[in-house]
Formats: C-alpha cells, sequence, structure tokens
C-alpha cells in the first residue's frame, strides 16, 4: 500500500512515518530532504524545487511499489494536486493508497514545537511560525478519507490508531 503522510509542518507527521515505517518495515519517503538535495547539488531556490521534490518522491516510491512494498510518504500535501499524485501512483499499482493528515489541535504546543525543532537537514531552514500559519490558509479542504491523528496524545497511541486502521479492512 502507499500511506501518504500529510499535515503542516511541526505537526508531527515526520514522527509518525518515522515509527509506523520502523512498525511496518516499510521504507519513508521524505520530501523535504529531497529538496535540500535539489539546492546542495546547485539546483536554485528560485526553481520549483518544491514541486520537483514531490516528483522525485513520486519516482521513488514508484520504484518501492514495484518491488510489491508498501511505502511512507512523507509529505506536508496540502495541495489537492499532490494528493492526486499519490491517488494516481497507488491507481499504477493497484495498491490502495491510505492518507494520515497529523494535526496538532494545541497551537501553543505546534508553535513551540516547531520553534524548537533542529531536524538536521543540511541546507533546509526550518519553516518559521508564520510560515506554517500561511500554508494553514491555503491548505486544500479534504475530499479523501484519512486517518486524522492529533500530536497532543502521545505518539504510541497514535502509532496503535494507525496500525488499527491500515489493518481494518477497506470497502
Amino acid at each position: 500500500m502507499l500511506i501518504a503522510m500529510a499535515g503542516l509542518p511541526g505537526a508531527g507527521k515526520s514522527s509518525v512515518a518515522g515509527e509506523l515505517g520502523r512498525e511496518l518495515a516499510a521504507p519513508v519517503v521524505p520530501v523535504d530532504p529531497i529538496e535540500a538535495a535539489m539546492w546542495r547539488a546547485g539546483v536554485a531556490r528560485s526553481q520549483p524545487t518544491g514541486l520537483a521534490a514531490y516528483v522525485v518522491a513520486e519516482a521513488v516510491a514508484d520504484g518501492v511499489l514495484a518491488l510489491g512494498q508498501t511505502v511512507i510518504v512523507d509529505a506536508v500535501n496540502a495541495a489537492a494536486e499532490a494528493r492526486a499524485q499519490w491517488r494516481s501512483l497507488a491507481s499504477r499499482h493497484g495498491v490502495p493508497v491510505v492518507f494520515i493528515e497529523v494535526v496538532c489541535s494545541d497551537p501553543v504546543l505546534h508553535r513551540r514545537r516547531l520553534e524548537g525543532r533542529s531536524r538536521g537537514i543540511d541546507g533546509f531552514p526550518e519553516p518559521t511560525w508564520e510560515s506554517v500559519e500561511r500554508r494553514r490558509a491555503e491548505f486544500a479542504p479534504w475530499v479523501e478519507d484519512r486517518l486524522v491523528l492529533d500530536s497532543v496524545l502521545d505518539l504510541s497511541q497514535n502509532i496503535a490508531t494507525a496500525l488499527g486502521f491500515l489493518a481494518a479492512p477497506t470497502s
């Protein structure tokens, strides 16, 4: 299956993706390090590297799915076009796509986590709270079914919920 993570920067989606990857023995394909690698390789930041990073992540996920393995894509997935990209990829492989959106219902905690984190992605600046607020305003409404996890809850509790959701039969 293709698991597409979604959520604002700092909401906790990478933590969930990483732990799910460990639990499912599934590779996690994160978009941010791909974009940072493009910049380090000399691709100008003025180029559409965000879009390009999604396309590269899709190519990597495509290869994993071709091997018959589950893959987790770790990206904001705020745009309807990004979500359509994952649906299309899963359809091409005849596998289900599952969207998992991670939110942080406590804005004070969300901001504190965002401003206190350092992911160590060489060349990738941490987003500001103001940029997160702009992304929130631009986040496309959901039309897909998805699991919503609140990172205010304990990570292990969210992982148990996600694993239960992923194991449930699809209709």
